[in-house]
């Protein structure tokens, strides 16, 4: 029998190189060692390999949909976080091989390609004006929400931002973006952007946490503390907004919205992947099928094939029920 910590600390030190890949694949494993040691009633540290097999997995899985009303897409990537970890360690335990085997064969659920979800300006409106500027945390959650929208910026790029990674140049001002794959770029934004960051500079205070956002007590902000502060100030801008009553809206709806503004002001997909640092532009597709512009333009430059004109007469009430009954009669 091989004890479970001990290689899932080398995947973690060894094959995860990337900031946000490390973090969500640590956030994955905690709830699937916090899920094996209770089923298991075993403490986490002394979890075994061969316990990790697939009934546990699916379990695990099901777990996820059932209790956790995770979806589709939020089981897959739990998956694939124990698939890699699987690949990463039967290389080095030959004897639990047939296991491992088993747990890879687990399928990806399928999943439907809805549109993606944007933000009307009116609703864009009223979420940022939901924070009180004459508050700390309303300026931290004004220039939060405001870097959200306009710089597109995934939810892990927008909490794990640094200060010294923001530089102000005359009207702009510069981010420098560590996104996925440690892959880095530059966005260089709007002066009302670095207002709202600079109002947020000058109430932060100091703090030995390098991060730009940060709690309330000092610590870097999280992802779930970003979901609390849009959900609240969602909350609140529904009396401005009351289509955000019915909707349900993560943080990447911030980054679709900036995604679907720079679309339709460009007309250009290449520009819209390079601001948000797709590594393939078909990633950017997406937001081609949710852009009514082509479609429209589609309308206008051809013209439909035309019907043969002519009206519906119904037929008489007497003549129907006759027809009818003549329909019913037994033949001969």
């Amino acid at each position: 029998m091989t004890a479970l910590a001990p290689y899932v600390s080398a995947f973690f030190r060894e094959k995860l190189t990337s900031d946000q890949t490390r973090a969500t694949y640590a956030h994955a494993f905690q709830l699937l060692l916090a899920f094996a040691s209770a089923r298991l009633k075993t403490a986490p540290s002394d979890l075994l390999l061969e316990q990790l097999d697939a009934p546990l997995v699916l379990a695990f899985l099901e777990h996820l949909e059932r209790d956790r009303r995770n979806g589709p897409r939020t089981r897959n990537a739990r998956l694939a976080a124990v698939r890699s970890f699987m690949h990463f360690v039967e290389y080095r335990v030959p004897s639990a091989l047939d296991g491992i085997r088993r747990v890879l064969a687990i399928p990806a659920q399928r999943t439907d390609s809805p549109l993606v979800r944007r933000l009307s300006t009116d609703e864009t409106r009223a979420i940022l004006d939901a924070p009180s500027p004459s508050t700390r945390l309303g300026l931290r959650d004004r220039a939060m929400l405001y870097l959200g929208l306009t710089g597109g910026l995934r939810v892990s790029e927008l909490v794990g931002l640094r200060d010294k990674e923001v530089r102000f140049d005359g009207r702009y001002v510069e981010i420098c973006i560590r996104g996925k794959g440690r892959r880095e770029r530059a966005l260089l934004l709007w002066k009302q952007v670095g207002d709202a960051i600079r109002a947020w500079l000058a109430v932060r205070g100091d703090t030995a946490c390098p991060e730009l956002f940060v709690s309330a007590a000092g610590r870097a902000m999280t992802r779930s503390g970003f979901e609390y502060v849009l959900r609240k100030h969602v909350q609140a801008a529904t009396t401005k907004g009351p289509s955000l009553a019915d909707r349900h809206l993560s943080p990447h709806v911030l980054r679709h919205t900036c995604a679907m503004n720079i679309l339709q002001a460009t007309g250009d997909l290449r520009k819209v992947a390079l601001w948000l640092g797709h590594a393939n532009q078909r990633t950017t597709e997406i937001y081609l099928r949710a852009d009514p512009t082509d479609k429209i333009q589609a309308l206008e430059s051809t013209v439909p094939p035309r019907l043969r004109p002519g009206r519906f007469t119904p037929q008489d009430q007497l003549i129907a029920s006759l027809t009818k009954s003549a329909s019913t009669r037994p033949r001969p």
